[in-house]
């Protein structure tokens, strides 16, 4: 008798799991959220459905694990700000990557059906909060500090309204079509935000 709990075991799971995170993406990017089941995930990964159901509890949670590896893939580790000792050209280029990321189909699509989600569900978002939004604020406020430190942001600023002001417009603007996303917009938020909290 073989051992099913072994490596080999092991490394099937796992090529599960990735095939059906890679067909929930697909599926998004082909129907669209509403029309995205769990039987539909299921058949276009080849698993069963107990398969999903022994990993997320929700279509909400694989599409939010599916959006969560394709960040991790694209970015192949930690995310880290930049910090040339430039404040205003560190965040420029984190705010026009944004930009690029919000305009590519292959993440525009998948975030998008996140945040439908995450209008409706507060487990999902608490979720959202804990996975990716808290670790990856905490990251731009270390940036943010050091400016602070080196005398470039004013040393009492409230950072979470530094980070509000600066990306809850673009945030708005994509998630209302509102008008275009381009690198002038991103630059603009930058300077109009370092003016307000300029030391």
């Amino acid at each position: 008798m073989t051992n099913d709990r072994g490596p080999a075991a092991s490394r099937r799971s796992e090529r599960s799991r990735q095939a059906i995170l890679a067909a929930t993406r697909e599926l998004v990017s082909e129907v669209g959220y509403g029309k995205v089941t769990i039987e539909a995930i299921a058949a276009k990964a080849g698993v069963g459905k107990q398969t999903i159901y022994r990993w997320w509890p929700s279509k909400g949670a694989v599409i939010f694990d599916a959006f969560l590896a394709l960040s991790e893939a694209a970015d192949g580790q930690e995310m880290a700000l930049p910090d040339t000792g430039d404040l205003a050209a560190d965040l420029r280029l984190v705010l026009r990557a944004t930009v690029a990321e919000f305009a590519d189909p292959a993440f525009e699509r998948p975030i998008r059906a996140l945040n439908t989600e995450i209008i409706t569900d507060p487990e999902l978002a608490a979720q959202y909060r804990e996975k990716l939004a808290g670790p990856v604020d905490e990251l731009k406020k270390q940036r943010l500090r050091s400016a602070q430190r080196a005398g470039q942001l004013d040393p009492d600023a409230d950072l979470d309204l530094v980070l509000e002001l600066l990306y809850a417009p673009l945030f708005q603007r994509w998630l209302l079509r509102s008008g275009p996303l381009t690198d002038d917009y991103a630059d603009a938020l930058v300077d109009r935000t370092l003016r307000a909290f300029g030391p």
